[in-house]
């Protein structure tokens, strides 16, 4: 079986491993894929890829994974169609317990020809290299977390609880500043604590200045200014998920964005019966963080501050109204969610899934340049 816009092509299955790529080529009358196994580098895809006739008439897809898309731009450098794989919508049948790179190979070229595979959108290597400054600045605020909390469950076990408003105001800073410890061990321990989190302090505030030009630069600067509108979407926030997401108007609509986001809730419902669980977690988790990270700002309610005011100098009026209309909204619906749940998580998970309805809606406007 081939799926119509698939038919005429040779395609290549490829299982990409760091050392290793396992080829499956499906040519277009046959029914099996011959397997081979090159080398994984620039020559001996090269030598694989001259090997065929035409290249206009090779269609490649791999599965998206930690070697990144330096094979997708050489393949399609040399002329060849390719596609990046979401893993988690490859096709599995539950009986299949064998594994090898050859069979994944196979299978891929397979179901590639079938048109049953999902691909991905696939950043520019500009695009690629903001995103991973955003993403270690994600890792230098969970490092930051863990320093902060290892210094404050330390002072918990010693009895030394700080009961004068938030933790890691400046106010507070100013009391650990001024705690002192009889037991020499305990001093030091204390003190390397407190190096640890100004440590990374420091290391997060410098990753912030480096990526703070990109706020005003293309292709994220519109974005950055259109998502920073919206209560709790920072313009950090907003060069975060912009450089996530980079092309918005990838996904026909705001239910499957939602989807990319892992905010849906799972179901598993068969007949009469319905039944619907927590979240899938299954799509993009930074994007998720960020989203949920923003939600929690609705749980007051509506107003406009001054950082608010400042991030909507020099937008559009329609956009201004857009995210009011956004905030009165969330605000209204985490107010009531939270009076009738439990777990004020649970209620900040639903308010970020229609918050990305929301921004999903706002950079697919005809206002944002694609």
């Amino acid at each position: 079986m081939s799926s119509v816009s698939h038919q005429g092509f040779t395609h290549l299955g490829l299982d990409v491993s760091k050392d290793w790529i396992a080829v499956a080529a499906l040519a277009p009358d046959r029914d099996r894929a011959t397997v081979q196994k090159i080398f994984h580098d620039e020559v001996s895809v090269r030598r694989l890829i001259g090997r065929f006739d035409d290249r206009s008439k090779l269609w490649a897809c791999y599965e998206a994974g930690p070697t990144g898309y330096d094979l997708y731009r050489l393949l399609v450098g040399m002329g060849v169609r390719c596609d990046l794989i979401a893993p988690s919508l490859i096709p599995k049948r539950r009986g299949d317990r064998v594994k090898t790179d050859k069979r994944d190979a196979r299978h891929l070229a397979g179901l590639h020809r079938a048109g049953q595979l999902t691909p991905i959108g696939v950043p520019s290597p500009a695009q690629e290299a903001v995103r991973d400054l955003c993403r270690t600045r994600g890792d230098m605020v969970e490092d930051l977390t863990r320093a902060r909390n290892r210094l404050t469950k330390f002072l918990l076990r010693h009895s030394v609880v700080w009961r004068d408003g938030s933790n890691w105001t400046f106010k507070h800073q100013r009391w650990l500043a001024g705690l002192r410890f009889d037991d020499q061990a305990l001093a030091a321990t204390f003190a390397h604590y407190r190096a640890t989190v100004e440590l990374r302090d420091n290391s997060l505030a410098a990753i912030e200045e480096d990526l703070a030009p990109y706020c005003d630069r293309a292709p994220f600067g519109d974005q950055v200014h259109h998502l920073a509108a919206y209560r709790g979407v920072t313009r950090m926030g907003g060069l975060c998920m912009a450089a996530e997401v980079f092309d918005w108007r990838r996904f026909p609509a705001a239910r499957s964005f939602m989807s990319f986001t892992g905010l849906v809730p799972s179901e598993n419902s068969t007949g009469l019966s319905e039944h619907r669980g927590n979240i899938t977690h299954a799509g993009n988790r930074h994007l998720r963080a960020q989203l949920v990270e923003a939600a929690w700002a609705y749980q007051h309610r509506p107003h406009v501050g001054a950082g608010i005011a400042a991030r909507h100098d020099g937008l559009a009026p329609e956009v201004i109204a857009g995210a009011w209309a956004a905030q009165v909204r969330l605000s209204t619906r985490f107010r009531k969610h939270a009076a009738r749940k439990n777990v004020r998580s649970v209620v900040a998970a639903a308010i970020a899934r229609e918050l990305a309805g929301f921004l999903w809606a706002e950079m697919t406007a005809d206002s944002i340049a694609p």
